[in-house]
């Protein structure tokens, strides 16, 4: 199969570039589920939310703080790569639509910088983490270690679906005592 230019990436490029993908993803995520928590506190992120006329405002920056720092966290291990991408795309949707619509370019409040961040998360929920991460590894050992001559698929995370599955309702409950844990502060009192 021919590819741009002819270029055949070796599959050590592919996971290197995904990789790269996802630390600077799960960098910048942390950064700002970090500012929100830390910097604004949860109580004023749900206000701050609440003023710009996001629905259920405690739940949306719960999510939000949620899936910035513990999805960015993720990102960083390559640990649930498809759905923390589809969920991050998720959260750059509400952003874009709630807050960032009017205008395009980051330094006037536009759209820029969420539609990046968005299509990464959905670049890497499509792709996957490649090799170079946990579920890579994960994916490794559960199957064999090179693919058979009845399946020459390659071997990815894809084939670790009952793990990643089971990963992924452990993640979920961390979330869901997050959620709990801020609700039964008063507003404005962070950790």
């Amino acid at each position: 199969m021919k590819t741009l230019l002819g270029i055949h990436p070796s599959s050590l490029r592919q996971d290197a570039g995904l990789l790269v993908l996802r630390v600077v993803l799960g960098v910048v995520m942390i950064a700002h589920g970090w500012q929100k928590l830390d910097g604004q506190g949860f109580g004023a992120t749900a206000d701050g939310f609440d003023a710009l006329g996001i629905p259920l405002p405690d739940a949306a920056a719960a999510y939000a703080i949620g899936i910035e720092l513990v999805g960015g966290v993720l990102l960083l291990l390559g640990a649930l790569t498809p759905l923390v991408g589809l969920l991050v795309a998720a959260d750059m949707a509400g952003a874009f639509w709630y807050v960032h619509r009017d205008a395009f370019f980051a330094n006037e409040g536009g759209y820029e910088l969420v539609l990046v961040l968005g299509a990464i998360g959905l670049a890497l929920a499509a792709t996957g983490a490649g090799r170079l991460s946990l579920d890579g590894l994960l994916a490794g050992r559960s199957t064999t270690a090179s693919p058979t001559a009845s399946d020459p698929r390659p071997r990815s995370a894809v084939d670790a679906q009952p793990l990643t599955m089971a990963s992924a309702w452990a993640a979920t409950q961390v979330i869901r005592g997050d959620i709990a844990s801020a609700r039964s502060r008063p507003r404005g009192v962070s950790r």
